[in-house]
């Protein structure tokens, strides 16, 4: 295959900053679900040619996050009940198992990643107070992802990490939903992480399973 030449590169980077700046505003609730958006406006937004915007849309519509409608733009895909329902039970099943799993590995572990979740819930915090609203998504998406890992069942991390988008994007509306989920975030990661290290089962299973509750009914499905 003959090497890109500096024209395609140019090409290929701006279909690749399409797409991420309108991945990241639909992910991190800058387009909200329902919205109506447009390649003039995204393209004027970056200084572009509508074309590069144009591939972005498209690649955005197989991953289900835009639905294109020729001469009126792209409509931003609500996240619905029946996927929000979906997703924190998927999240259930496979953090309580993690929690469990590292507890009962023993005492090295358990230690290893508390130490992990209290990095990650400092990090938590000090982001939000900096008000740097994407890297507080990230850090609470790397604190659960951390303790899954943990648990060393390679499907189940796949299947966790399959699950980012749509639980980024979760977080993100529950905190536009509801403007004290952010403190209650912090909170509830700071009763999991304690719930882990002092190898309480029990409570580290009532901790993740009241988080998620939490998440339900700021999403308003209580």
């Amino acid at each position: 295959m003959a090497a890109q030449g500096p024209v395609g590169r140019r090409a290929a980077a701006a279909k690749d900053k399409a797409y991420d700046f309108v991945k990241s505003r639909v992910l991190h609730g800058g387009y909200a679900g329902g919205a109506l958006i447009s390649e003039g406006e995204v393209a004027e937004a970056l200084q572009m040619s509508r074309t590069p915007v144009r591939e972005a849309f498209l690649r955005l519509e197989t991953e289900g996050l835009l639905r294109l409608f020729p001469q009126r733009g792209a409509l931003v895909v609500p996240v619905s009940p029946d996927e929000v329902r979906s997703v924190l039970e998927a999240r259930q099943v496979l953090e309580q198992f993690a929690a469990e799993k590292v507890i009962r590995t023993g005492p090295a572990t358990v230690e290893a990643v508390a130490v992990r979740l209290e990095t990650h819930l400092k990090l938590q915090r000090d982001k939000g107070e900096r008000g740097r609203f994407d890297e507080f998504l990230e850090e609470d998406r790397l604190f659960h992802t951390e303790l899954v890992k943990a648990a060393g069942n390679e499907l189940f991390t796949g299947l966790y990490v399959s699950l980012r988008d749509r639980q980024v994007r979760m977080i993100a509306e529950s905190t536009l939903r509801d403007p004290d989920r952010r403190g209650t975030i912090l909170a509830e990661h700071a009763e999991i992480a304690a719930a882990v290290g002092a190898s309480d089962l029990d409570r580290a299973l009532t901790a993740v399973r009241t988080h998620l509750a939490g998440t339900r009914a700021a999403l308003g499905l209580a």
